[in-house]
């Protein structure tokens, strides 16, 4: 090998490399004091390059949404040649920064000198146009926030490119800011999203080590959201109206936000609260895929809830962000885990339309509502204007950043993986040695890594494997050899000395197995893969846009979707059959797709579609009883198709709910309440209904929450019920079909009015509320209200304040006979504590 020409390729691949190094000599600027060293770094834009089925998901996009965005959204106000970012007289706000955000990356990944184009327009009047105090971007725009996603977009093509401007723009920017935060402070949309900012001046103070940037830094988030006490106390909903703290994106987007702020501030309390606030979203709101719901509030653990794109594509550069400072395994485990379901779910197969919308159990895509907080008509329409604006311009960044970050450089001069896929790694370790890693696999289809090393010269340097905790029986050779103690859920480090030719073989066994989802459901895994039923999907086209070659479709089932899984849990081996085939070119097509799953199943005909025909009813509580014969069904991954059912009732003999549920709220958590429109959340021993504002959504007056697993026939039911302000909240109970909207239900209902003076019981029938009593009580908010139900075949007796000896209201009904338990509340803020149910046994 003739070494010299060998450095002048690699350095010729990545010529940013060359560009700003910092005196210590290092390729890399790592974090300077007083920022925490053990921080791994973003290798540049254009360093690590896409192979096989990855490559050809950023082609989709090319040839796709990302490529015809300003085509499709050519209005001033969108991407137009009249937008504000060009100088027109265009209102895009963010739209322009989240495109530009992910066209840089797409651009300088592929090195498609169409898309660079593209993006350089965008970036030079951007960079060009700074204004004589320092601020950037439209004149007229006075929000901090936009700007925030246009810094990271001025980033990565500084990294890729060495453009002299940027430092200088960066410089002047943060010096406007720390001079302007007093006087104009975070508000809102930058107040919830200041991560974004701050990372961007670490990276600008590791540059130039300019100490004022960490004085901008600690302003900053002076005037944040205090992210790290929301995320270690699970207070998503304890701030009233305001609607960020307890909006998906926003939350997700900070999530990075106190594992960055933990580098200047080494404190277990920043560097932990990451991690425990993702523990809280997945355990109260956790889908099947890996990712909290948010329709947009954070809305629970039900089956057909779903989660918005933008929230998927910021959950992952969060997590992206994080591992490169935790370096914990269960980061990248779950960064996969979203970015190979979620993610591709969220899009058509060519990547020309998306969903704003995506749910578990998601059985039509089409105009409707659906009750979300945020219910748009397009929600779940498949189409490049799906929902609101936001996420057909935020979209673009989710599969580049993905590959932009799946390795970082290390502090001790080697390389890390954050996420495996197929990619070509060019970087440098040791001593500025340039180095070549062909990660070869399709992994997450197959589970063998290979990594075959190139090196300009010999080299000692460590390589940082990152050990999946899903599999059991990791395996890690070097040059053939078998390493030792490779465990699972661990970094595992090689420190060697290194030649080119070198290869590491990485074997993760990936097994079977199930778990666990909202009443009693269960989701069937394979590695980092979440699998779902294959369904024959009909797409029909409603609209054909002027764009050629994009459409609005609404996709429906056209074969049974109702099936419940028969299942051998000690024997899932044996239960479930894994069928491989060959790689094809896009592994997310269903009917091409490596890998699918047979597995035994039966119908449930009770299991339709809810009311509003928009989706699927709750997953019915298993076990669940059917006489309809066992068929054999076919399992594909998640992210294959547009519609699913990834909940599945399991297939058994019923079971009680036992005698009694009893429930003061000082220990429990959301994870097994089932929310549907609007949100409750468990706050000083209480269960509260929280505030709607902020939402333009439709259908969430009436905000439910079931106690997942009760099931009761007769019954005494009592509970302290506080009014907080107008509007009426109570109990419910033999409920069943619930979904969300104010009467979205078959059951009964007790409620207090302290506006009416009124003690209401009725029932939900049909869509429709029939009231079948009512009394007058003085009745006041601010005061709790013990309340007790006796139901006892068709009579229903309600005793109210204490007042045990005499029913207040008395009735005869035999609509309902059996059902969960839960509350509810009507425009209004409640408190509800100390519920106790016990089954009564009817008298003979």
């Amino acid at each position: 090998m003739n070494i010299s020409k060998s450095i002048t390729l690699v350095f010729a691949l990545v010529p940013s490399l060359l560009i700003a190094q910092p005196k210590t000599g290092s390729s890399y600027n790592y974090n300077r004091a007083p920022l925490a060293a053990s921080t791994y770094i973003q290798l540049p834009l254009g360093s690590i390059k896409a192979k096989g089925w990855l490559l050809k998901q950023l082609e989709l996009q090319k040839d796709g949404a990302t490529g015809h965005a300003e085509e499709l959204y050519s209005e001033a106000s969108d991407l137009g040649a009249g937008s504000d970012w060009l100088g027109g007289k265009g209102e895009s706000w963010e739209r322009v920064p989240y495109y530009v955000k992910g066209l840089v990356a797409l651009a300088y990944t592929l090195d498609d000198a169409e898309l660079k184009k593209k993006a350089q327009k965008w970036i030079n009047w951007t960079l060009d146009h700074q204004q004589p105090d320092g601020t950037f971007g439209p004149v007229k725009m006075n929000d901090w926030w936009p700007r925030m996603p246009m810094m990271y977009a001025i980033q990565s093509y500084y990294e890729a490119t060495g453009d002299k401007r940027v430092i200088d723009f960066f410089t002047r920017y943060f010096k406007y800011q720390l001079n302007n935060l007093d006087q104009k402070p975070l508000t809102e949309w930058s107040k919830s999203r200041t991560g974004d900012n701050i990372e961007i001046v670490f990276w600008l103070y590791n540059i130039t080590g300019e100490k004022s940037l960490l004085t901008l830094a600690e302003k900053l988030k002076s005037q944040a959201y205090p992210w790290a006490s929301i995320y270690t106390k699970n207070q998503f909903y304890f701030y009233g109206d305001d609607f960020h703290t307890k909006h998906s994106v926003s939350v997700g987007q900070a999530l990075k936000f106190p594992v960055l702020y933990s580098q200047l501030e080494q404190t277990a309390f920043y560097r932990e609260a990451t991690e425990k606030g993702i523990a809280h979203l997945i355990r109260d709101h956790g889908q099947a895929s890996g990712i909290a719901s948010g329709t947009e509030f954070l809305a629970g653990k039900s089956s057909f809830q779903g989660t918005e794109t933008c929230t998927v594509v910021e959950w992952m550069q969060s997590l992206e962000t994080a591992a490169r400072i935790v370096h914990d395994a269960q980061v990248g485990d779950r960064l996969e885990k979203i970015a190979f379901n979620t993610l591709p779910a969220q899009f058509s197969r060519d990547i020309k339309s998306h969903l704003y919308y995506t749910q578990p159990n998601q059985v039509v895509c089409k105009h409707g509502n659906s009750g979300f907080d945020e219910d748009y008509d397009g929600a779940l329409l498949l189409s490049p204007y799906s929902g609101m604006g936001c996420c057909r311009y935020n979209m673009h960044m989710g599969w580049p950043y993905f590959v932009k970050n799946s390795w970082t450089a290390t502090p001790d001069k080697g390389l890390a993986v954050i996420a495996y896929a197929p990619v070509e790694v060019n970087a440098f370790v040791a001593n500025s040695v340039p180095v070549k890693l062909q990660v070869v696999t399709d992994y997450p289809f197959e589970e063998k890594i290979r990594i075959k090393i190139e090196l300009a010269k010999t080299a000692f340097f460590p390589l940082k494997l990152r050990i999946p905790a899903w599999c059991k029986n990791p395996q890690i050779t070097v040059n053939g050899k078998k390493s030792a103690g490779v465990k699972p859920d661990q970094i595992y480090t090689i420190n060697r000395k290194w030649d080119t030719q070198d290869e590491v073989v990485l074997n993760f066994p990936m097994e079977v197995k199930v778990t666990e989802q909202v009443n009693n459901s269960v989701t069937v895994e394979r590695g980092p893969i979440v699998y779902a039923l294959q369904i024959d999907a009909k797409y029909d086209q409603v609209k054909k846009h002027p764009v050629n070659g994009f459409f609005d479709y609404e996709v429906s089932a056209a074969s049974a979707w109702n099936y419940g899984l028969v299942v051998n849990r000690n024997d899932l081996v044996g239960s479930i059959k894994v069928q491989q085939t060959t790689m094809p070119e896009n592994p997310f097509i269903q009917a091409t797709t490596p890998v699918k799953l047979k597995i035994s199943a039966k119908k449930i005909p009770a299991w339709t579609l809810a009311y509003n025909q928009m989706h699927a009813l709750e997953v019915p509580a298993s076990p669940v009883a059917s006489s309809e014969p066992t068929e054999e069904i076919t399992l594909t991954p998640f992210g294959s198709e547009n519609i699913r059912i990834s909940n599945f009732p399991v297939i058994g003999i019923p079971k009680s709910s036992g005698k009694q549920f009893k429930e003061d709220f000082s220990h429990t958590t959301l994870k097994n309440w089932l929310i549907y429109g609007g949100s409750w959340y468990i706050k000083d021993g209480a269960f509260h209904s929280a505030s709607n504002k902020g939402s333009w959504g439709y259908g969430i007056h009436g905000s439910k929450a079931i106690a997942s697993g009760t099931l009761f026939d007769d019954l005494s039911y009592e509970a302290l019920i506080r009014l907080n302000s107008k509007g009426n909240a109570g109990l419910l109970f033999r409920v069943t079909d619930q979904v969300i909207g104010a009467d979205a239900y078959d059951g009964y209902y007790l409620g207090i009015n302290a506006s009416s003076g009124k003690v209401e019981l009725g029932k939900s029938v049909d869509q429709k509320w029939v009231l079948l009593a009512s009394k007058d009580q003085k009745l006041e908010t601010g005061k709790a209200y013990k309340v007790r139900i006796e139901a006892k075949g068709s009579s229903i007796e309600v005793y109210f304040n204490d007042k045990a000896t005499e029913p207040l209201i008395s009735v005869t009904d035999t609509t309902f006979k059996s059902g969960t338990i839960g509350v509810r509340a009507y425009d209004a803020l409640t408190t509800i504590d100390d519920l106790l149910v016990k089954e009564l046994k009817t008298r003979k």
